[in-house]
Protein backbone atom coordinates (compact mmCIF):
# COMPACT_ATOMS: atom_id res chain seq x y z
CA UNK A 1 0.00 0.00 0.00
CA UNK A 2 2.49 2.11 0.98
CA UNK A 3 4.15 2.85 -2.36
CA UNK A 4 1.73 5.30 -3.25
CA UNK A 5 2.38 7.43 -0.63
CA UNK A 6 5.70 9.35 0.37
CA UNK A 7 7.49 9.22 4.00
CA UNK A 8 6.31 12.38 5.09
CA UNK A 9 2.72 11.56 4.40
CA UNK A 10 3.02 8.33 6.76
CA UNK A 11 4.89 10.15 8.88
CA UNK A 12 2.07 12.46 9.58
CA UNK A 13 -0.09 9.39 9.25
CA UNK A 14 1.78 7.72 12.29
CA UNK A 15 1.81 10.83 14.15
CA UNK A 16 -1.68 10.81 14.05
CA UNK A 17 -2.11 7.51 14.84
CA UNK A 18 -0.48 7.57 18.48
CA UNK A 19 -3.36 9.70 19.96
CA UNK A 20 -5.35 6.78 19.51
CA UNK A 21 -2.29 4.21 20.87
CA UNK A 22 -2.28 6.39 23.64
CA UNK A 23 -5.14 7.92 23.90
CA UNK A 24 -4.13 11.64 24.14
CA UNK A 25 -4.06 14.51 21.49
CA UNK A 26 -1.02 15.08 19.65
CA UNK A 27 0.81 18.90 18.41
CA UNK A 28 -1.03 20.13 15.07
CA UNK A 29 0.68 18.82 11.67
CA UNK A 30 0.97 22.20 10.83
CA UNK A 31 2.54 22.83 13.57
CA UNK A 32 5.59 20.02 12.80
CA UNK A 33 5.11 21.39 9.44
CA UNK A 34 4.16 24.83 8.67
CA UNK A 35 3.99 24.53 4.85
CA UNK A 36 1.76 21.29 4.76
CA UNK A 37 -0.91 21.66 1.71
CA UNK A 38 -4.23 20.72 1.77
CA UNK A 39 -3.70 18.69 -1.07
CA UNK A 40 -0.70 17.18 1.24
CA UNK A 41 -3.31 16.69 3.88
CA UNK A 42 -5.79 14.68 1.99
CA UNK A 43 -3.17 12.14 1.39
CA UNK A 44 -2.71 12.09 4.90
CA UNK A 45 -6.57 11.21 5.12
CA UNK A 46 -6.04 8.71 2.59
CA UNK A 47 -3.18 6.93 3.61
CA UNK A 48 -4.95 6.22 7.11
CA UNK A 49 -7.81 5.40 6.01
CA UNK A 50 -6.22 2.70 2.90
CA UNK A 51 -4.54 1.32 6.13
CA UNK A 52 -7.81 0.88 8.26
CA UNK A 53 -9.39 -0.88 5.20
CA UNK A 54 -6.25 -3.17 4.69
CA UNK A 55 -7.32 -4.24 8.36
CA UNK A 56 -10.38 -5.59 7.68
CA UNK A 57 -12.62 -2.34 7.84
CA UNK A 58 -15.00 -1.33 5.17
CA UNK A 59 -15.90 2.15 3.40
CA UNK A 60 -19.63 2.68 4.33
CA UNK A 61 -19.59 6.61 2.98
CA UNK A 62 -18.65 9.79 3.56
CA UNK A 63 -18.38 13.02 5.52
CA UNK A 64 -18.87 16.94 4.81
CA UNK A 65 -17.76 19.23 7.09
CA UNK A 66 -17.14 22.60 7.52
CA UNK A 67 -20.33 23.80 5.24
CA UNK A 68 -21.38 27.19 7.98
CA UNK A 69 -19.93 30.27 6.74
CA UNK A 70 -19.33 30.41 10.57
CA UNK A 71 -16.82 27.81 10.07
CA UNK A 72 -15.39 28.43 7.32
CA UNK A 73 -14.46 31.84 8.73
CA UNK A 74 -12.65 30.17 12.02
CA UNK A 75 -10.50 28.43 10.21
CA UNK A 76 -10.14 31.08 7.45
CA UNK A 77 -11.28 28.95 4.42
CA UNK A 78 -13.64 29.39 1.97
CA UNK A 79 -15.03 26.14 1.33
CA UNK A 80 -15.84 22.67 3.02
CA UNK A 81 -13.94 19.34 3.53
CA UNK A 82 -14.45 15.78 3.84
CA UNK A 83 -13.64 12.54 5.34
CA UNK A 84 -14.48 8.72 5.35
CA UNK A 85 -16.76 6.89 7.28
CA UNK A 86 -15.96 3.45 8.32
CA UNK A 87 -18.28 0.90 9.01
CA UNK A 88 -16.69 0.86 12.69
CA UNK A 89 -17.67 4.28 13.61
CA UNK A 90 -21.54 3.54 13.40
CA UNK A 91 -23.65 3.65 16.70
CA UNK A 92 -27.00 2.69 16.62
CA UNK A 93 -29.84 5.24 17.72
CA UNK A 94 -30.59 5.61 21.57
CA UNK A 95 -27.36 3.77 22.21
CA UNK A 96 -24.34 4.48 24.53
CA UNK A 97 -20.93 5.36 23.37
CA UNK A 98 -18.18 4.02 25.57
CA UNK A 99 -15.68 6.79 26.17
CA UNK A 100 -13.14 5.02 25.27
CA UNK A 101 -14.16 5.12 21.33
CA UNK A 102 -14.01 8.87 21.28
CA UNK A 103 -10.89 11.31 22.71
CA UNK A 104 -12.77 15.04 22.51
CA UNK A 105 -16.35 14.11 21.42
CA UNK A 106 -18.41 17.21 20.06
CA UNK A 107 -22.13 16.72 18.87
CA UNK A 108 -23.53 18.19 16.23
CA UNK A 109 -27.26 17.21 14.02
CA UNK A 110 -27.23 16.77 10.38
CA UNK A 111 -29.25 15.37 7.57
CA UNK A 112 -27.57 12.10 6.47
CA UNK A 113 -28.26 11.18 2.27
CA UNK A 114 -28.45 7.67 1.68
CA UNK A 115 -27.80 6.86 -2.42
CA UNK A 116 -29.57 4.90 -4.62
CA UNK A 117 -27.29 6.14 -7.78
CA UNK A 118 -23.41 6.52 -7.80
CA UNK A 119 -22.87 9.84 -7.80
CA UNK A 120 -19.26 10.99 -10.06
CA UNK A 121 -18.12 14.23 -10.47
CA UNK A 122 -17.49 16.86 -11.85
CA UNK A 123 -20.55 18.88 -12.84
CA UNK A 124 -22.85 16.94 -10.50
CA UNK A 125 -25.79 19.70 -9.38
CA UNK A 126 -28.26 19.65 -6.43
CA UNK A 127 -30.83 18.19 -8.91
CA UNK A 128 -27.95 15.28 -9.94
CA UNK A 129 -28.00 14.57 -5.95
CA UNK A 130 -31.96 14.78 -5.46
CA UNK A 131 -32.23 11.64 -8.32
CA UNK A 132 -29.63 9.93 -7.22
CA UNK A 133 -30.79 9.94 -3.40
CA UNK A 134 -32.90 6.85 -2.23
CA UNK A 135 -33.95 8.53 1.15
CA UNK A 136 -32.63 10.88 3.65
CA UNK A 137 -32.18 10.63 7.46
CA UNK A 138 -31.45 12.15 10.66
CA UNK A 139 -28.32 11.71 12.36
CA UNK A 140 -26.06 12.95 14.94
CA UNK A 141 -22.22 13.10 14.14
CA UNK A 142 -19.92 12.69 16.93
CA UNK A 143 -17.03 14.88 15.73
CA UNK A 144 -13.36 14.44 17.25
CA UNK A 145 -10.29 15.48 16.91
CA UNK A 146 -6.76 12.99 17.28
CA UNK A 147 -5.17 16.71 17.83
CA UNK A 148 -4.95 18.15 21.21
CA UNK A 149 -7.65 20.49 22.49
CA UNK A 150 -9.12 21.10 18.96
CA UNK A 151 -6.22 23.37 18.43
CA UNK A 152 -6.67 22.54 14.49
CA UNK A 153 -6.23 24.72 11.23
CA UNK A 154 -7.50 23.49 7.65
CA UNK A 155 -4.75 21.01 7.02
CA UNK A 156 -5.24 19.42 10.62
CA UNK A 157 -8.79 18.31 10.20
CA UNK A 158 -8.55 17.08 6.76
CA UNK A 159 -5.65 15.25 7.41
CA UNK A 160 -7.50 13.88 11.17
CA UNK A 161 -10.17 12.18 8.27
CA UNK A 162 -12.08 15.75 8.57
CA UNK A 163 -12.31 14.90 12.59
CA UNK A 164 -14.99 12.24 12.27
CA UNK A 165 -15.68 10.40 15.77
CA UNK A 166 -18.73 8.19 15.35
CA UNK A 167 -22.17 8.90 13.61
CA UNK A 168 -25.48 7.89 14.63
CA UNK A 169 -28.76 7.33 12.42
CA UNK A 170 -32.27 7.84 13.64
CA UNK A 171 -35.54 8.65 12.79
CA UNK A 172 -37.55 7.69 9.47
CA UNK A 173 -36.61 7.35 6.40
CA UNK A 174 -37.99 10.12 3.67
CA UNK A 175 -37.94 10.44 -0.02
CA UNK A 176 -36.43 13.54 -0.87
CA UNK A 177 -39.77 14.87 -2.83
CA UNK A 178 -41.42 15.03 0.45
CA UNK A 179 -39.06 17.43 2.41
CA UNK A 180 -38.23 20.95 1.37
CA UNK A 181 -34.53 20.50 2.73
CA UNK A 182 -33.75 23.91 2.83
CA UNK A 183 -36.09 24.81 5.38
CA UNK A 184 -36.00 21.69 7.38
CA UNK A 185 -36.09 22.66 11.21
CA UNK A 186 -33.77 21.05 14.26
CA UNK A 187 -33.49 21.63 17.67
CA UNK A 188 -30.27 20.07 19.29
CA UNK A 189 -30.72 18.55 23.19
CA UNK A 190 -28.16 18.04 25.44
CA UNK A 191 -29.44 16.19 28.85
CA UNK A 192 -33.13 17.93 28.47
CA UNK A 193 -31.90 21.48 27.82
CA UNK A 194 -31.93 23.18 24.08
CA UNK A 195 -28.25 23.48 23.05
CA UNK A 196 -28.96 25.37 19.79
CA UNK A 197 -31.37 25.26 16.71
CA UNK A 198 -30.81 25.01 13.05
CA UNK A 199 -32.31 24.50 9.53
CA UNK A 200 -31.35 22.87 6.25
CA UNK A 201 -30.27 26.13 4.47
CA UNK A 202 -26.94 26.90 7.30
CA UNK A 203 -25.48 24.06 5.25
CA UNK A 204 -24.13 25.93 2.03
CA UNK A 205 -27.69 27.04 1.06
CA UNK A 206 -28.98 23.45 0.98
CA UNK A 207 -27.68 19.99 2.22
CA UNK A 208 -27.79 18.18 -1.54
CA UNK A 209 -25.70 21.13 -2.50
CA UNK A 210 -22.85 19.86 0.24
CA UNK A 211 -23.42 16.20 -1.53
CA UNK A 212 -22.79 17.68 -4.79
CA UNK A 213 -19.77 19.28 -4.00
CA UNK A 214 -18.20 16.28 -2.55
CA UNK A 215 -19.13 14.50 -5.61
CA UNK A 216 -17.21 17.12 -7.31
CA UNK A 217 -14.12 17.40 -4.98
CA UNK A 218 -13.99 13.83 -4.58
CA UNK A 219 -13.58 13.21 -8.85
CA UNK A 220 -10.28 15.12 -8.03
CA UNK A 221 -9.11 12.25 -6.51
CA UNK A 222 -10.64 9.37 -8.87
CA UNK A 223 -13.14 8.45 -5.87
CA UNK A 224 -17.18 8.10 -6.83
CA UNK A 225 -20.10 8.11 -4.24
CA UNK A 226 -21.75 4.88 -4.67
CA UNK A 227 -24.82 3.42 -4.42
CA UNK A 228 -26.19 2.24 -0.67
CA UNK A 229 -23.16 4.85 0.99
CA UNK A 230 -24.64 7.24 3.79
CA UNK A 231 -23.28 10.79 3.35
CA UNK A 232 -23.37 12.87 6.30
CA UNK A 233 -24.43 16.34 4.67
CA UNK A 234 -22.95 18.77 7.37
CA UNK A 235 -24.06 20.42 10.54
CA UNK A 236 -26.83 22.64 10.99
CA UNK A 237 -26.07 24.15 14.07
CA UNK A 238 -22.73 24.32 16.54
CA UNK A 239 -20.96 21.55 17.70
CA UNK A 240 -21.93 20.81 21.61
CA UNK A 241 -19.08 19.11 23.85
CA UNK A 242 -19.75 15.75 25.21
CA UNK A 243 -18.96 14.25 28.47
CA UNK A 244 -19.47 11.21 30.75
CA UNK A 245 -22.78 10.87 31.50
CA UNK A 246 -24.33 13.16 29.10
CA UNK A 247 -27.29 12.63 26.56
CA UNK A 248 -28.29 14.36 23.00
CA UNK A 249 -31.17 14.17 21.35
CA UNK A 250 -31.62 16.16 18.08
CA UNK A 251 -35.24 16.85 16.52
CA UNK A 252 -36.24 17.02 13.35
CA UNK A 253 -39.17 18.29 11.72
CA UNK A 254 -41.29 15.94 9.82
CA UNK A 255 -38.14 13.44 10.03
CA UNK A 256 -38.32 12.25 13.67
CA UNK A 257 -35.30 12.02 16.13
CA UNK A 258 -32.13 10.40 16.70
CA UNK A 259 -30.60 10.34 20.20
CA UNK A 260 -27.21 9.01 21.96
CA UNK A 261 -25.76 8.83 25.10
CA UNK A 262 -22.25 9.04 26.64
Amino acid sequence: MSSRFDRKTIQYAEHLEKAVAERQGVSPLTELDPDLTVEQAYQVQLYGIQKQVDAGQRIVGKKIGLTSLAMQQLLGVDQPDYGHLLDSMAAENGSQITLDRVLQPKVEAEIAFVLKQDLAGPGITVMDVLKATDYIIPALEIVDSRIADWKIKLQDTIADNASSGLYVLGGKPHSVDQIDLAQLGVVLYKNGEIMNTGVGAAALGHPAACVAWLANKLSEFGIVLKAGEVILSGALSAAVNAGPGDSFLARFAHLGDVKVRF
